[in-house]
Protein backbone atom coordinates (compact mmCIF):
# COMPACT_ATOMS: atom_id res chain seq x y z
CA UNK A 1 0.00 0.00 0.00
CA UNK A 2 1.58 3.27 -1.35
CA UNK A 3 0.04 5.46 0.90
CA UNK A 4 0.70 9.74 1.39
CA UNK A 5 0.06 12.60 3.32
CA UNK A 6 -3.16 14.22 2.54
CA UNK A 7 -3.65 16.29 5.76
CA UNK A 8 -3.84 16.17 9.44
CA UNK A 9 -6.98 16.42 11.79
CA UNK A 10 -6.97 19.40 14.31
CA UNK A 11 -9.74 20.10 16.18
CA UNK A 12 -13.56 18.62 16.08
CA UNK A 13 -16.54 19.98 15.21
CA UNK A 14 -19.82 19.76 16.82
CA UNK A 15 -21.11 17.10 18.59
CA UNK A 16 -21.58 14.69 16.16
CA UNK A 17 -18.08 13.08 15.39
CA UNK A 18 -17.22 15.49 12.89
CA UNK A 19 -13.54 16.54 12.39
CA UNK A 20 -12.07 19.61 11.29
CA UNK A 21 -9.31 18.92 8.57
CA UNK A 22 -6.00 20.66 7.40
CA UNK A 23 -5.84 19.51 3.61
CA UNK A 24 -2.11 19.48 2.84
CA UNK A 25 -2.93 19.15 -0.54
CA UNK A 26 -2.98 21.92 -3.59
CA UNK A 27 -6.55 21.35 -4.18
CA UNK A 28 -8.70 20.24 -1.31
CA UNK A 29 -11.77 19.47 -4.00
CA UNK A 30 -9.61 15.77 -4.10
CA UNK A 31 -11.26 15.03 -0.97
CA UNK A 32 -14.76 14.52 -2.42
CA UNK A 33 -12.70 11.65 -4.79
CA UNK A 34 -11.56 9.73 -1.67
CA UNK A 35 -14.17 7.01 -0.37
CA UNK A 36 -11.42 6.65 2.50
CA UNK A 37 -8.59 7.65 4.09
CA UNK A 38 -6.05 6.04 6.64
CA UNK A 39 -4.77 7.27 10.12
CA UNK A 40 -1.57 5.88 11.63
CA UNK A 41 -2.55 4.12 15.45
CA UNK A 42 0.71 2.69 17.00
CA UNK A 43 2.23 0.80 13.92
CA UNK A 44 -0.85 -0.18 12.62
CA UNK A 45 -3.12 1.86 9.98
CA UNK A 46 -6.79 2.42 10.72
CA UNK A 47 -9.05 2.89 7.79
CA UNK A 48 -11.91 6.06 8.24
CA UNK A 49 -14.42 5.86 5.39
CA UNK A 50 -15.89 9.50 4.36
CA UNK A 51 -19.44 9.67 5.07
CA UNK A 52 -19.39 13.92 3.81
CA UNK A 53 -17.50 16.94 3.11
CA UNK A 54 -17.92 20.56 4.04
CA UNK A 55 -15.48 23.69 3.41
CA UNK A 56 -14.79 26.13 5.78
CA UNK A 57 -11.84 28.84 5.30
CA UNK A 58 -8.94 26.59 4.35
CA UNK A 59 -10.41 23.85 6.21
CA UNK A 60 -12.50 20.73 5.88
CA UNK A 61 -15.32 19.50 8.24
CA UNK A 62 -14.91 15.87 7.73
CA UNK A 63 -17.44 12.99 8.90
CA UNK A 64 -16.87 9.73 9.17
CA UNK A 65 -18.62 6.43 9.43
CA UNK A 66 -16.40 5.34 12.18
CA UNK A 67 -16.82 8.39 14.43
CA UNK A 68 -20.38 8.76 15.63
CA UNK A 69 -19.85 11.46 18.91
CA UNK A 70 -17.17 14.02 20.00
CA UNK A 71 -15.48 12.21 22.56
CA UNK A 72 -14.79 9.53 19.62
CA UNK A 73 -13.67 12.55 17.52
CA UNK A 74 -11.25 13.98 20.76
CA UNK A 75 -8.88 10.74 20.01
CA UNK A 76 -7.95 11.23 16.34
CA UNK A 77 -6.96 15.31 17.12
CA UNK A 78 -3.43 15.95 15.42
CA UNK A 79 -3.49 12.36 13.65
CA UNK A 80 -1.69 13.27 9.92
CA UNK A 81 -4.52 11.72 7.05
CA UNK A 82 -2.98 8.93 4.37
CA UNK A 83 -4.71 8.27 1.54
CA UNK A 84 -3.61 5.46 -1.31
CA UNK A 85 -1.45 7.06 -4.04
CA UNK A 86 -3.51 5.39 -6.79
CA UNK A 87 -6.86 7.05 -5.65
CA UNK A 88 -5.28 10.34 -5.65
CA UNK A 89 -4.82 9.68 -9.41
CA UNK A 90 -2.35 11.59 -12.07
CA UNK A 91 -0.95 14.56 -11.41
CA UNK A 92 -0.47 17.48 -14.26
CA UNK A 93 2.59 17.99 -15.98
CA UNK A 94 5.22 19.53 -13.59
CA UNK A 95 3.46 18.68 -10.48
CA UNK A 96 4.57 16.29 -8.12
CA UNK A 97 4.09 15.04 -4.65
CA UNK A 98 6.58 16.59 -1.85
CA UNK A 99 6.75 12.70 -0.88
CA UNK A 100 8.50 12.06 -4.16
CA UNK A 101 10.78 15.13 -4.37
CA UNK A 102 12.35 14.60 -0.46
CA UNK A 103 15.49 12.53 -0.87
CA UNK A 104 16.12 13.92 -4.35
CA UNK A 105 19.35 15.29 -5.26
CA UNK A 106 20.53 18.51 -6.16
CA UNK A 107 23.13 19.04 -8.81
CA UNK A 108 24.54 22.08 -10.46
CA UNK A 109 24.41 22.27 -13.92
CA UNK A 110 27.90 20.83 -14.17
CA UNK A 111 26.87 18.11 -12.41
CA UNK A 112 28.21 18.62 -9.04
CA UNK A 113 26.08 17.54 -6.08
CA UNK A 114 25.17 20.25 -3.43
CA UNK A 115 22.81 17.99 -1.03
CA UNK A 116 20.03 16.69 -0.87
CA UNK A 117 15.75 17.76 -0.53
CA UNK A 118 14.91 17.64 2.86
CA UNK A 119 11.58 19.67 2.85
CA UNK A 120 9.45 21.72 0.69
CA UNK A 121 7.56 24.85 1.73
CA UNK A 122 4.72 26.70 0.07
CA UNK A 123 5.11 30.24 0.67
CA UNK A 124 2.46 31.23 -1.92
CA UNK A 125 3.95 32.29 -4.55
CA UNK A 126 6.03 29.59 -5.33
CA UNK A 127 7.93 26.62 -3.45
CA UNK A 128 11.25 26.70 -1.08
CA UNK A 129 13.11 23.28 -1.17
CA UNK A 130 15.40 23.12 2.12
CA UNK A 131 18.56 21.31 0.70
CA UNK A 132 20.57 19.56 3.69
CA UNK A 133 24.19 19.68 2.59
CA UNK A 134 27.25 17.72 3.93
CA UNK A 135 29.15 20.13 7.01
CA UNK A 136 26.98 23.37 5.97
CA UNK A 137 24.15 25.00 7.02
CA UNK A 138 20.69 23.73 4.88
CA UNK A 139 20.35 25.98 1.73
CA UNK A 140 16.96 26.92 0.42
CA UNK A 141 16.09 26.74 -2.93
CA UNK A 142 13.42 28.66 -4.92
CA UNK A 143 11.57 26.82 -6.79
CA UNK A 144 11.38 29.29 -10.06
CA UNK A 145 12.25 28.53 -13.61
CA UNK A 146 15.53 30.20 -13.24
CA UNK A 147 17.11 27.90 -10.40
CA UNK A 148 15.30 24.45 -11.14
CA UNK A 149 15.93 23.26 -14.75
CA UNK A 150 14.76 19.79 -14.54
CA UNK A 151 13.50 17.62 -12.10
CA UNK A 152 14.05 13.48 -12.20
CA UNK A 153 11.98 12.22 -10.23
CA UNK A 154 13.06 8.35 -11.91
CA UNK A 155 16.67 9.62 -11.81
CA UNK A 156 16.64 10.75 -8.45
CA UNK A 157 17.94 14.37 -8.50
CA UNK A 158 17.32 17.95 -9.51
CA UNK A 159 19.23 19.62 -11.81
CA UNK A 160 19.52 23.56 -10.74
CA UNK A 161 21.36 26.61 -11.68
CA UNK A 162 22.93 27.86 -8.39
CA UNK A 163 22.70 31.94 -9.49
CA UNK A 164 24.53 34.66 -7.56
CA UNK A 165 22.97 35.52 -4.11
CA UNK A 166 21.41 31.74 -3.88
CA UNK A 167 24.24 30.70 -1.24
CA UNK A 168 23.93 33.83 0.69
CA UNK A 169 20.08 32.30 1.73
CA UNK A 170 21.72 30.03 3.71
Amino acid sequence: MDLLEVGKIVNTHGLRGEVKVVPWTDYPEVFEDIDFVYVKKKSEYERLDVKGIKYQKNNLIVRFSQITDINMAEKYKNQVIYAEREILGELPEGVYYIADLIGLDIVTEDGEKIGTVSDVFNTGSNDIYEVKREGKKNLLLPVIDDVVLNIDVEGGKITVRMMDGLEDWA
